[in-house]
């Protein structure tokens, strides 16, 4: 469940959520966030926009730039804020396996 956050919160859509994986579609507004959370299952996420990231987690704040359809995976235990770093509205859809 992501934390709080003093920057406008991500709306997060769920789209699936079964024994095998949960789907959520994520969409951000410039300066959005999700909020600090940590990842309790591993997940990948697949862009539908060209995505520019700020992550702020332990070790301070880092930018990544991801194109759109530009899928990665990530450990469950990621523990981060993830905020829309760029002008333009961003969006993912982040599958995360049970």
């Amino acid at each position: 469940m992501p934390g709080y956050s003093a920057r406008p919160p991500a709306i997060s859509t769920l789209l699936l959520d079964d024994q095998m994986v949960r789907i959520t579609r994520w969409d951000f507004e410039p300066g959005a966030a999700t909020g600090h959370h940590v990842h309790g299952m591993g997940y990948v996420v697949v862009p539908m926009t060209d995505c520019h990231f700020l992550i702020e987690d332990a070790a301070g704040e880092r930018r990544v730039t991801s194109k759109a359809g530009e899928v990665y995976r990530r450990d469950a235990g990621v523990e981060h804020n993830v905020v829309n770093g760029g002008d333009q509205p961003m969006a993912f859809i982040e599958i995360e396996y049970k």
